[in-house]
């Protein structure tokens, strides 16, 4: 079957606002950007470029044009790269021009917000281009900043991976202390058949091939198979047949996500492109306008 062209992905214009709002507040505090009040003149004019000190995925950019937006009117932003963008070191990817006050006082959130999610993106990209040509799926998990989950899992997304559950409202992941309290695999799964609409998803994590057995029978959408051994990971794949999705997690890393993917899963999650991640060197150089 061919497969479909994957649309780029999109961030709702309220989140970005409301978080670069709250960065803004946080950053300018009650009496504003004092240390640029005491050394610029309220008309000075200025032009800003952003530019990456390392090859890399970038993500954030409209966020850093948010930024730049919602620090006051009359700032020109004009970005020459797009999310999902590889970049070069020495390459320039946006650039801003107005008054000097106002980029001073955008500068550092735009850049935290950039550095941190194009981060992201490029260490995601290296486990994609890990597993390149297995058809397994890099997932990112619900392990992400508070407050920033949005952000980190379109980042992921920006580097060729494919996001997760955002929340604990989206699917229905039965996890082992799940199946403690509810008896057993059989119960947790048959008990969360009988709640869920016909729309949600459930997925339950196993980590012995017994308990995969049981999830198969009980009619689980997807099972999540949990540190198995590559070995173990294919005789679950042999024996699933395409009853269920399956998906691969725990303790996965550069190392190991190249033989996980070989056993036939189609996903393979990690808490590490988003909690390892280091952030991408980007800065911001300014030109003062009569130096030109």
């Amino acid at each position: 079957m061919a497969s479909h062209q994957i649309l780029p992905a999109q961030l709702a214009q309220p989140l970005i606002r409301r978080a670069v709002d709250n960065a803004l507040l946080e950053d300018l505090g009650q009496a504003g950007d004092i240390t640029t009040q005491a050394t610029l003149s309220p008309d000075a004019t200025a032009v800003a470029v952003m530019n990456v000190r390392e090859a890399g995925i970038i993500s954030g950019i409209e966020l850093a044009r948010a930024a730049f937006a919602q620090i006051g009117d009359g700032l020109k932003f004009e970005a020459h790269v797009t999310d999902g963008d590889a970049v070069l070191p020495g390459q320039d990817i946006a650039t801003i021009s107005g008054n000097a006050r106002l980029i001073m006082s955008a500068e550092r959130v735009a850049l935290n917000f950039m550095c941190h999610m194009s981060g992201i993106s490029t260490f995601t990209k290296r486990y994609v281009d890990e597993v390149a040509g297995t058809g397994a799926k890099i997932c990112c998990t619900r392990k992400t900043t508070p407050g920033l989950r949005a952000f980190e899992k379109f980042a992921v997304k920006c580097g060729g991976g494919a996001n997760h559950r955002f929340g604990l409202d989206d699917a229905i992941l039965i996890k082992d202390n799940h199946i403690a309290v509810a008896g057993g695999v059989k119960q947790a799964v048959l008990a969360a058949k009988a709640f869920a609409g016909h729309m949600i998803a459930i997925e339950v994590e196993v980590d012995t091939l017994e308990q995969f057995a049981d999830a198969l029978d009980a009619g689980a959408t997807a099972v999540l198979l949990d540190n198995m051994s590559p070995k173990q990971l294919r005789e679950a794949v042999h024996a699933c047949k395409g009853a269920a999705r399956l998906e691969a997690s725990g303790g996965i890393n550069l190392d190991s996500v190249r033989k996980v993917a070989e056993t036939g899963v189609e996903f393979i999650s990690t808490s590490q492109i988003t909690m390892a991640a280091s952030p991408l060197d980007i800065g911001l150089d300014i030109k003062i306008n009569d130096q030109e």
